[in-house]
Order: C-alpha cells, then structure tokens, then sequence
C-alpha cells in the first residue's frame, strides 16, 4: 500500500469533518466563537409566511417588457427590505407575472398593504380639446355631480384637481391628460423640500431627480408643452399639474400638493423604496403557517433519513466491503453537499429536499454500477487490484452520460420553470454533480485502501 494510497482518505476525512463542523456548527461554535454559524435558508412551505402573484399591465409599455417586469422586481426587492423582511424571493414568472414570497409574514393584509404601499408615478401631457370634449360627452351622468361642470374647462382646467379625481375613480378615464413614457421608474432620487419664495400657504414640496435616460425624457417632455400643463399622477390620480415655463434640461421636478411636512416625508421615502414602472394587481395570495411549516420539514427530514439508513443497510448486505466504503463515501457526499447549499446559499423547499433525496439515490446508482462491473471482472478470475481499476473504467462512460443527461434536464427545469420546480431543479443538480465527485474519487479513495495481497485472499469481501 502506497503512502499516497493512505494520505487521500485522510484528506477526504478531515475535509468530512471541517465541512461537518461547518453544517452543525453547535458543538464547535460553544467552544470557538470565531467559527461560522450560517443557517440554513428555508423557503415558504418551510418556515411559513405569504406567497403573493401580481399581474402587471404592460399594455402602455413601448418596447421591452422584459425590462418593466425586471423593473418592479427591482422596486419590490428594495420595498420589502426596507421593511425588514427576512430572505424575500421576488421573481418574475411568465410575460406579466410576478412572484413575491415573504417568509415569517403570516398575516396577508400585511403583507399586500407592504407591496401595496409603493407607488406609481407617472408624468401625463394635455390631451388635445377636441379629444377631452369627446371623452366628457361619453360618460354620460355621475350620480352626485351636476352636468354642468363635465366641461374640458372646468374639469382640466382648474386648480384644484379633486374633481378630475372623482371622475376617474368614477368612470376609470382620464378626460384630461394622457400617458408619456416617463414614470418612476426612471426616478433616481426623491427629497423634501420647502419654497423658498416666501409666499405663504405654500407648504413642504418633493424634489424629483431622474437619471440619465428620465433626464432626458423629461427635457422631451417639457420642449414640446411650454405653456401647457404637464401633470403629475401618483397611484392613477393626479396630485400637482404645472404649467410649463420653459424647457427644463437639469433632470429636476418638484410636486407640490398642498402636503403636510409628514406627508411629504412619507412620499419622499415611499419614491425611494421604489416606483413602480407599471401598475400591478394583486390576483392570488396564500399563507402556509408556521406550524405547517415545521411539520413538514420534520417529515421530510426523516425521510431523508430513513432512506439513508435503508440504502446503507441494502449496500453493505449486498455488497459486503465495496458497500461499507460506498456508505462512507454516501455521508461525506451529504456533508459537502449540505455545505454546499448553506454556502451558495439555497433556498431549501420541500421539492428542493425531494430534489436532494433523489440525488442521493443517484449518487449510489453510480457505485453500484461501478461494484457490479468489478464483480464482473473478478469472476473471470482477475487480480482485486485489476478488478478495481477495470470496474472503475468500464462504469465511468455509463456514469457520466447519465449524470450529464440528469444535470442537463435540471438546468431546464430551472430555466423554464415556476419557482416551486426551481428549488427541486437546483438542489437535484447539485446533488449530481457532488454524486459524480464522490463515486469516482472518493468510493475509490476508500476502495483502493483494500487493494493488497492480504485482500487478494479475500475475494469474497468483494464479490
């Protein structure tokens, strides 16, 4: 037996055990304060908490949607955490939908009111007479509202803007201005501010500045509206309409909507977590309990466990020795697998502890296939260190056309999947790569250690 023969299944166990240390941290962490001590990141069904959908309507949109819809994620990722959501998973699923899912947040009011919360800001331009007059003459009677007043003069005209509101909550169209392509998504800061022209009644503003590309828009914008109004719109009503002086190049706005200093406060910090670059609507919620949560992990824990023990007891049965080294091997693959995922880290979910489960009945398909060629070999009479290396040889093309076809169809499943199939695809194809790893160097490592004289005696260890 050579020194190298010994000093890689040394290696292999000290790495086992640092790794260990590292996935149970407890009994190293109450002795060394310095030691890691990363939980594990459980997802929704898990740990319990609020799973929301939301559509968003892309139908004002003007070229990529794709990046509308990767526009709100980015605005609800920064709303949640502004609130201090733990772990929030935002992601967008299809064309128009978007998935938010809040671990801890068990009460849905909650958490719709915190997604809810965000608002959309929007620039509109004048509609022309001619198209307001037309949109007037077709709503017909508001209960409540004289006739007399549904003209373009007094409705878009005036100051005050509480009777275009009532309107539109009303009867859902906006006689008045129409939609521009600059909204908050090009926003790139919002502050208080207060006038400083000394006249009074004036009270606290919202200074907007936009970004390079809002900038530039709101340049546009303002050229080809001096002396109109250009109106600002926050959540679908209007809240300040200013008449355009000039071209304004520097990129600023201001809203001023008769704001107390604490409303104003509130709007600054609500545009700074984010606004939304298109409306969504809330069209499913759901809330998985705690409890729920904690009964399923602790069922599929033991199962994971019980499956473990019942394949370690079928290899060692039928395989005798190769089986012992495959069992060391099988729990060295799920601690470095286990730290893998704590590391990345992964978002562990019911069907990604399936995942990892399956995984683990791969990652013994390829020593059994590896001790069944070895068995092959040593019935026509071959040497036990032949027999290893040949088993090892002849299984390999086997083992690695049918992990790379798994991996390939995990990487799809990720791809081309709701968040659910994800966890599952993720774990699993981790789990098979690692399964790779172990069954050609570390199941060797151990095996090799058998390969000499004395074992060539005791073939039936082996067979």
């Amino acid at each position: 037996m050579s020194q190298k023969q010994i000093i890689k299944p040394i290696v292999l166990i000290l790495l086992a055990l640092v790794l260990g240390a590292f996935v149970y941290p407890g009994p190293v962490k109450s002795k060394l304060n310095w030691w890691p001590n990363l939980p594990f990141r459980l997802g929704l069904d898990l740990v319990g908490g609020t799973h929301l959908v939301y559509e968003a309507d892309l139908r004002e949109v003007v070229g990529d949607k794709t990046e509308s819809m990767e526009g709100i994620r980015d605005v609800i990722e920064r709303r949640v955490n502004v609130f201090g959501v733990s772990e929030p998973i935002v992601q967008v699923e299809g064309e128009n939908r978007l998935v938010v899912e809040l671990a801890g947040v068990s009460d849905v009011s909650e958490a719709i009111k915190l997604i809810g919360e965000t608002p959309f800001l929007e620039f509109k331009e004048e509609l022309s007479i001619a198209e307001g007059e037309n949109i007037l003459s077709q709503l017909g009677s508001i209960e409540g509202l004289d006739q007399s007043l549904l003209t373009q003069d007094i409705v878009c005209g005036a100051t005050d803007l509480s009777l275009l509101s009532f309107i539109i909550l009303e009867k859902g169209v906006d006689p008045c201005y129409k939609t521009t392509e600059l909204t908050g998504r090009y926003l790139d800061d919002a502050s208080v501010v207060f006038d400083q022209s000394g006249l009074s009644g004036v009270g606290p503003q919202v200074s907007l500045t936009f970004d390079k590309a809002g900038g530039g828009l709101f340049a546009e914008l303002t050229r080809g509206n001096v002396g109109r109004r250009i109106a600002i719109y926050l959540d679908g009503l209007p809240i300040s309409a200013p008449v355009v002086q000039d071209e304004i190049e520097d990129g600023r706005a201001v809203i001023s909507g008769n704001f107390t200093p604490d409303e104003a406060k509130q709007l600054g910090l609500r545009l700074n977590s984010g606004a939304l670059p298109v409306p969504i609507e809330l069209i499913s919620q759901q809330t998985i309990g705690a409890s729920l949560g904690r009964e399923s992990l602790n069922k599929s824990l033991k199962a994971g466990l019980y499956g473990l023990v019942l394949v370690a007891i079928f290899m060692i049965l039928f395989y005798r020795l190769p089986g012992v080294t495959a069992v060391v091997a099988l729990v060295i693959y799920l601690i470095v697998t286990l730290a893998i995922y704590k590391t990345i880290p992964v978002t562990l979910t019911l069907a990604g502890i399936a995942g990892f489960i399956l995984s683990l009945g791969i990652a013994v398909d390829a020593n059994i296939l590896i001790f069944a060629r070895m068995r092959e070999e040593l019935a026509e009479g071959k040497s036990l260190q032949y027999s290893v290396s040949e088993g090892f040889h002849r299984a390999w093309s086997s083992i690695r056309d049918s992990h790379v076809t798994t991996i390939l169809g995990a990487l799809i499943l990720y791809g081309f999947t709701t968040s659910f199939i994800k966890g599952f695809a993720l774990t699993l194809a981790i789990g098979v790569f690692m399964s790779l790893f172990t069954a050609t160097m570390v199941t060797r490592a151990f095996l090799e250690l058998f390969v000499n004289k004395k074992f060539e005696n005791w073939k039936w260890l082996f067979k």
